[in-house]
């Protein structure tokens, strides 16, 4: 687990607020995800922004963050 937390601090550093507001993103549409309490008639398109959301933010913050696991092990 410490290594974990290691890896995330590397990765903080070398975030901008970019990164960090991506990350907001993706964990605002993971919520969704979780917590949809929508009208049935709604919650399609809601779905559907969410995880268009999810993958454009969660793509490029996890290959980043490999990167920087990848870097640590060198």
């Amino acid at each position: 687990m410490n290594k974990l937390f290691c890896y995330a601090n590397r990765y903080l550093e070398k975030s901008d607020w970019r990164d960090i507001a991506m990350l907001k993103f993706c964990l605002f549409s993971m919520g969704i995800f979780v917590g949809i309490r929508i009208p049935e008639k709604n919650r399609k398109q809601v779905g559907c922004a969410a995880a268009v959301v999810f993958l454009a933010t969660y793509i490029p913050l996890m290959a980043k963050f490999i990167s920087v696991i990848l870097e640590k092990e060198k």
